[in-house]
């Protein structure tokens, strides 16, 4: 007899996903844009700038029980699907092997098949979500008593 697995509890869909990015975006990467522009001269990304980037995407979840800061506005995070927090190994799968190499080889329409899976699933899970063992949720850390952000 097969065993059913439970659904990861509270998924969050795609237009919470999109206003968190979106929202990353703007706080994060613009300000980042126009301070890698002054320093260099060039609008084009840096190594500087796209390390920046790359560690605020992959630590800052691992440091802040899945938030980044758009997530953190929107009240979403990253989470393993047994619900433990994120580490860096999962991070990295999710980052570098799902976003950085599948999204990259397949010339990004493995992110718009990600965006669609986001939608039409009961897990709402991405393929890089699948890839890291990740899901992306509404519930608060246990850990965590108030709505205030802890220290980083």
């Amino acid at each position: 007899m097969e065993t059913v697995k439970p659904l990861p509890s509270n998924p969050v869909g795609f237009w919470a996903r999109l206003g968190a990015n979106l929202l990353d975006g703007l706080i994060f990467g613009v300000p980042l844009l126009l301070i890698s522009y002054w320093i260099t001269g060039n609008w084009s990304g840096n190594l500087v700038t796209n390390l920046i980037s790359t560690l605020y995407s992959l630590l800052l979840p691992v440091l802040w029980y899945g938030y980044t800061i758009g997530k953190r506005i929107v009240g979403v995070r990253i989470v393993k699907v047994n619900g433990e927090p994120v580490g860096i190994g999962t991070m990295l799968l999710r980052l570098v092997v799902g976003m950085w190499i599948v999204y990259g080889l397949t010339f990004g329409i493995a992110a718009i098949i990600s965006a669609i899976m986001v939608v039409v699933r009961d897990d709402k899970r991405a393929i890089h979500d699948l890839i890291a063992g990740t899901y992306v949720t509404s519930n608060q850390p246990s850990n965590v008593t108030s709505n205030q952000p802890s220290a980083l």
